[in-house]
């Protein structure tokens, strides 16, 4: 088996992937994202991930750091709009302490009031930070034009005053509502005998009450078209153009994948890199990026240019979207996009820390795991013909959003 997983009985799942390295990758996801937050509260998601690390009923702030970093530990966490996830990497003999720390901040964080206004200040730089980066804040305004009036096209950093109104009461309705134990799982990737990983799993998480809340999500309404300009204090117009796209349970999910990753995916052999960059020299950064949610998904390409030729990469860009539309691809040509994409994907199996995250997120979504296997099976099942039907449902002219940063 590629993976052994099992459930606690307060319905927290353990998964683990064997690998005979020195370094354990381990984390632990919760379902609970950006698009739980209720109005008004944007960014308490994210508020809560960093409170996470203050302190405990039995560790203070430094403790809490401390805890990993003495043996060399690497420890970080993230927020998305559907997943808050807790991650470290160290050597194998420290695992049972990695678990003592993400029991203790997952399940008895204190979140003290100075602690509570200090973060703030800290989550306020880095939304500034990102409006200081046009190539960031773009993505952010673009996905809330996607989702317009919809709990996923809000920043996951949230807002100054979404930031400084929240307060204790508000960060235990949210984990009260959203941390239930059957939307959670601890992943391990290192070597282990698995008898060993439940074990340790029942001792730390097997405390852990069960808790009945219900999610309450709602599928965000199909986009509307259109041109949106926005004058900034910039050197450079910065352009995003996209399209509401699949699911991560849809069929066309893959076809999607491949259909991004030759249009202007990773590497420098891209359709929309060798176009505009290659050939004309326009743009530094170019490139398109589909990411697949679990009811929905975001297709985007970006570029970069000096202002008089944003006109010219528009252009370009449209075009390479018009062939797909119109042209179906050759054997030939389906035949590499399909080799370039399966050995990216081989190639990413290396970064084991993304592998298991990412297997975790199916786990959660799917209660499944395919193998590297099945993935390029999958892959090589596309058909010229699907994406033909994909290119003119996702690159369809009169659904696309195009979002400008010009300079005043």
């Amino acid at each position: 088996m590629d993976y052994q997983a099992y459930t606690l009985p307060n319905g927290i799942r353990i998964l683990y992937k064997h690998a005979p390295f020195a370094i354990t990758h381990c984390c632990f996801i919760v379902n609970a994202g950006s698009r739980d937050e209720n109005a008004g509260q944007e960014g308490l998601a994210h508020f809560i991930e960093h409170l996470l690390f203050k302190e405990t009923e039995r560790r203070s702030t430094s403790q809490i750091l401390n805890r990993l970093e003495l043996v060399g530990a690497d420890l970080n966490a993230y927020t998305t709009k559907e997943y808050t996830c807790i991650h470290a990497s160290l050597l194998g003999q420290h695992l049972e302490r990695a678990m003592d720390l993400f029991e203790d901040i997952l399940f008895h964080s204190t979140f003290p009031e100075d602690e509570q206004e200090k973060e703030k200040g800290v989550i306020l730089d880095e939304i500034a930070s990102y409006l200081d980066q046009p190539e960031e804040a773009i993505q952010d305004d673009f996905e809330e034009l996607l989702f317009a009036n919809h709990p996923m096209g809000k920043n996951i950093l949230g807002t100054e005053e979404s930031v400084g109104k929240m307060n204790g009461d508000d960060i235990r309705a949210f984990i009260s509502a959203n941390y239930s134990p059957s939307e959670m799982i601890f992943a391990v990737n290192g070597t282990y005998d698995f008898k060993k990983i439940i074990k340790l799993s029942e001792k730390y998480f097997g405390h852990v009450a069960v808790n009945p809340s219900i999610k309450n999500r709602t599928t965000p309404p199909a986009n509307q078209s259109g041109v949106h300009i926005v004058k900034k204090p910039i050197s450079q117009t910065h352009c995003i153009i996209g399209n509401q796209a699949y699911s991560s349970s849809h069929k066309h999910k893959n076809g999607l994948l491949l259909l991004n990753n030759l249009l202007g995916g990773m590497g420098m052999s891209s359709r929309l890199n060798l176009e505009i960059r290659e050939k004309y020299g326009i743009a530094y950064t170019i490139e398109s990026n589909y990411t697949a949610l679990t009811d929905t998904g975001i297709f985007s390409i970006y570029y970069g240019t000096d202002a008089e030729k944003a006109e010219k990469a528009s252009r370009l860009v449209h075009k390479e979207l018009k062939k797909l539309r119109d042209q179906k691809l050759g054997t030939l040509q389906l035949h590499q996009a399909k080799e370039k994409f399966i050995g990216q994907i081989a190639l990413a199996e290396e970064n084991r820390m993304s592998l298991i995250i990412s297997m975790a997120k199916s786990l959660l979504d799917f209660n499944h795991i395919d193998t590297l296997e099945d993935v390029f099976n999958k892959i090589n099942a596309v058909t010229a013909d699907q994406l033909l039907e994909i290119s003119n449902e996702i690159f369809d002219i009169d659904r696309l959003i195009t979002l400008k940063f010009e300079p005043k």
